[in-house]
């Protein structure tokens, strides 16, 4: 059985040998671990846990990340967000679809990776440190079902490479997990 463990991350790996280590650790972790309940309580808030350890392993800028969670879409309201599993500082608990980052994010299903927060329209200011972000959606069925949002409290915090990773972990977990 996997264990704490899981999101013990060696000194000196590169970001792609973390991810590498993040995606392994989720597979584990997400076995038998289907339905609803358990994906929400054991299966997202695992893999924001092995994110953010996963994030502090590195060097600077990925050190600074300040906030690793999830939001997941209200099924009462499919157009707003609610918050789910996360690590960092208290969160906006609803967010509307089309607002700030996690709602363009989940309105328009697409990944937005924003070097400046402050650039972007409408970005909503849960933590004043953040400075850069990523937010990946969790699509199941054509729906947006979660989203995968990570805070940095460095402008540039993300790349590319931090994209195509989050967006993998955001299709095993659609994959993995019943909504």
């Amino acid at each position: 059985m996997v264990h704490a463990d899981s999101s013990a991350f060696a000194d000196g790996l590169s970001k792609k040998e973390v991810y590498a280590q993040v995606l392994e650790q989720a597979k584990l972790l997400f076995e038998g671990q289907r339905n609803w309940a358990r994906a929400n309580h054991s299966n997202f808030s695992n893999t924001a846990s092995l994110l953010w350890h996963a994030y502090h392993s590195l060097p600077s800028p990925s050190a600074h990340v300040n906030w690793a969670g999830f939001y997941f879409t209200d099924p009462s309201n499919p157009s707003q967000l609610l918050l789910g599993p996360f690590q960092g500082q208290v969160a906006c608990q609803v967010i509307a679809f089309g607002r700030g980052v996690c709602g363009t994010a989940a309105e328009q299903g697409k990944t937005q990776l924003v070097a400046d927060v402050e650039s972007f329209p409408g970005h909503i200011a849960c933590d004043g440190a953040s400075k850069s972000e990523v937010v990946v959606p969790v699509v199941k069925e054509g729906k947006v079902v979660a989203i995968i949002d990570i805070d940095c409290a460095e402008l540039n915090g993300f790349t590319e490479e931090d994209q195509a990773a989050l967006e993998e972990l955001a299709e095993l977990l659609a994959q993995s997990c019943d909504f």
